[in-house]
C-alpha cells in the first residue's frame, strides 16, 4: 500500500505516468488530499492541469475520510498531516511527498517509509514495468514541469538511479 500526498500525485501525472503507477500498485489518500486537488485543478497552469488528470482517475485510487489530523505544523500541512496519519493507521508500505521540507518530519510521525515520488519511478523499473532510461526522462520531465531543475529533490531524484 503505498499513501501519496497532493504533490506527489501532481508530479506522477505531470509526467503522464499516473496511470501505470495506479495498475501496478494500491494507492491510497484522504479527502483532505481530494480537496487540495481540487483546487489546485482550478488554476489554467501545468499543475492545475495535473490535478485535474488525477481528479479524472480517483476510480482507481482508494480515498480515506479525513479526521482531524493532530500531524499540522510550520512544516507540514494538512494533506500531508491526513497522509501521514493514515499511513499510520493502516501500516502502508510508502508515504510518497515530493515536499522536502516536510519529509524528515513526517518519517517521525509514521511508521512507514517516507519518499520522494520517483521512489515510484525505481520500483516500476525494478517490476520491468518502466525501463531505466524512461524512468531517467520522466525524472527530467518532472523537473522542468516541477521547476526542480537543480533543486534538492532533483538531486535527490537523479541519485535514486
Amino acid at each position: 500500500m503505498i499513501v501519496a500526498d497532493t504533490s506527489a500525485f501532481i508530479t506522477l501525472a505531470s509526467t503522464d505516468v499516473l496511470e501505470l503507477v495506479l495498475e501496478e500498485f494500491d494507492v491510497h489518500t484522504s479527502e483532505t488530499v481530494i480537496e487540495e486537488l481540487e483546487d489546485t485543478a482550478e488554476y489554467n497552469d501545468s499543475h492545475g492541469k495535473a490535478a485535474d488528470q488525477v481528479l479524472q482517475y480517483r476510480d482507481r485510487f482508494t480515498v480515506h475520510e479525513a479526521s482531524q489530523t493532530e500531524f499540522q505544523s510550520s512544516r507540514i500541512d494538512q494533506g500531508e498531516g491526513s497522509c501521514a496519519e493514515l499511513a499510520r493507521k493502516h501500516n502502508a508500505d510508502f508515504l510518497i511527498t515530493d515536499d522536502l521540507r516536510a519529509l524528515p518530519e513526517l518519517q517521525t510521525l509514521s511508521n512507514t517509509r517516507v519518499a520522494i515520488s520517483p521512489i515510484v519511478l525505481k520500483a516500476l523499473v525494478k517490476k520491468d514495468v518502466l525501463d531505466k532510461q524512461e524512468a531517467l526522462e520522466k525524472i527530467e520531465e518532472a523537473a522542468e514541469n516541477r521547476d526542480w531543475l537543480e533543486s534538492p529533490i532533483y538531486k535527490r531524484a537523479k541519485n535514486l538511479f
